[in-house]
């Protein structure tokens, strides 16, 4: 039977949050691809432009008038206006795409949660976004008929902080976009190790900084290309580089259009990734597809993307850190393994099939 599905898209900010705008953008043109039974009604804030939503028929535009930017704003419209909307639309369910759900609304829902590092690592947010997120996200997994997490390592976080939800809870891994294997026969790489990844305290930069130095003082002439999201860090980050006399061997980015950022993958000679908390790590996968020599953190999270697609390391130790940026630039034998085992793990990951196993869950959770 046909279902007129709500999408919950009000918390996008275009270039500002990361892996879960990569998210919400795949995993809509990918539901588009696969649909044409269902209708899809796409709620979006002020900033997010109408090409979040798909062309196809089936899938209805419905811009707000709330500001995405103004956190409290867009909190209290989707917690008392949302809802609103989707009785004048008679949405079946609501699909809410980052974290949060409209507690007020009767309706059946589904929503995904990314990650759980507020329970996780409280220590990497502001005091005054703690509140939000402790309040918010429990409650929205006690309302949701189904909580999406991307890896087994959320749905172990899921068990410790959230157990009520778990028997709810459904692993549904993200894909990477068909460009990056493409990526891959068209590579040139040069003298550069690429880092992408939002300059946040979690994702261990100045970690790399400081190992990258290490590596630098043994291998010179390669440079350090960190693109992404400016974040929290960023002022540290940057007064780091000053201190260890990187200014010209290592390039802070920011946010970069996604072409400029293929072409990054494009001529890579290898990529870093020094997470420290990763619900799931759409970069190394992308890093993998593009067959690109990959070394990264081991944490659970990644251990379960990569298997042994990838050099890993210690995140805290900077000998390590510094040791698998030389393997990784200068041992032929094993950049020729990880290439190969990147590109054959990649192909186990794909938007249409991550689409697929939510349409699927999307159906039954309106039963």
């Amino acid at each position: 039977m046909p279902l007129r599905i709500g999408v919950n898209a009000l918390y996008l900010l275009p270039g500002k949050v990361g892996g879960t705008e990569i998210y919400l953008r795949s995993v809509l043109a990918a539901l588009a691809s696969l649909d044409s039974t269902h209708t899809f009604f796409v709620y979006r804030n002020k900033e997010t432009g109408e090409d979040l939503t798909p062309a196809a028929t089936n899938f209805k535009d419905r811009p707000l008038s709330v500001s995405g930017e103004n956190r409290p704003a867009r909190i209290l419209y989707e917690q008392l206006l949302l809802p609103n909307h989707l009785r004048k639309d008679n949405v079946d369910i609501l699909f809410n795409a980052g974290f949060t759900a409209p507690l007020l609304w009767p309706g059946r829902m589904v929503t995904v949660f990314h990650d759980l590092q507020y329970r996780r690592h409280p220590e990497y947010f502001r005091w005054f976004d703690l509140p939000f997120w402790r309040t918010l996200l429990p409650a929205s997994a006690a309302r949701s008929r189904i909580v999406v997490v991307p890896s087994e390592a959320v749905k172990a976080d899921i068990a410790e902080f959230l157990p009520s939800a778990l028997a709810r809870t459904e692993v549904i891994p993200h894909g990477v976009e068909a460009a990056f294997s493409e990526l891959a026969v068209t590579r040139q790489p040069q003298r550069f190790i690429l880092a992408v990844s939002t300059l946040h305290p979690h994702k261990n930069l100045t970690t790399l900084l400081r190992a990258f130095a290490v590596f630098t003082d043994r291998d010179p002439g390669c440079r350090l290309v960190i693109a992404g999201l400016r974040g929290f860090e960023s002022a540290r980050i940057e007064a780091l580089r000053k201190e260890l006399s990187l200014e010209h061997a290592v390039e802070i980015k920011g946010w970069i259009p996604r072409g400029d950022l293929h072409e990054l993958f494009r001529t890579a000679a290898a990529f870093v990734y020094p997470s420290l908390f990763e619900g799931f790590g759409i970069p190394v996968l992308e890093a993998m597809a593009a067959g690109i020599p990959v070394a990264c953190s081991r944490i659970p999270a990644l251990v379960e993307v990569a298997g042994d697609a990838v050099r890993f390391f210690d995140p805290e130790s900077v000998e390590d850190i510094a040791a698998a940026l030389h393997e990784i630039t200068t041992d032929k034998a094993l950049q020729d393994r990880l290439r190969a085992a990147g590109l054959s793990r990649a192909m186990d990951f794909s938007w249409e099939k991550s689409a697929r196993r939510l349409l699927r869950v999307i159906e039954a959770a309106s039963q």
